[in-house]
Parts: C-alpha cells; sequence; structure tokens
C-alpha cells in the first residue's frame, strides 16, 4: 500500500516537472510537434502506473 503511494506521488510530480518543462521549450521557440510528443508521453507515464 505504502508503495502504491509513493509511486503515484512520484508520477505526479514527474509530470508536473514534464508540463513545466513544455511552458519553458514554448517560450524558446520549440516547434510545437515536439512539445506536443513531450507532453503526451510524459504525462501518460501516471496513467499508465494507475491503471496497471
Amino acid at each position: 500500500m505504502e508503495y502504491e503511494k509513493d509511486i503515484r506521488l512520484r508520477t505526479k510530480k514527474f509530470a508536473v516537472r514534464i508540463i513545466k518543462l513544455t511552458i519553458e521549450l514554448k517560450a524558446k521557440g520549440v516547434e510545437y510537434s515536439l512539445r506536443d510528443q513531450i507532453l503526451r508521453s510524459g504525462t501518460s507515464v501516471g496513467a499508465n502506473v494507475r491503471e496497471g
């Protein structure tokens, strides 16, 4: 039970970091397609953990 709580917290923190990264990349003018792919793949980790 404690492990599940830990992994959920870690994946949530990771997703937040990915979102902040994509915001920074937008400010630097990185292409939308690259930012979008990073955002989708980085935030899907938490969803996959919860589903599994």
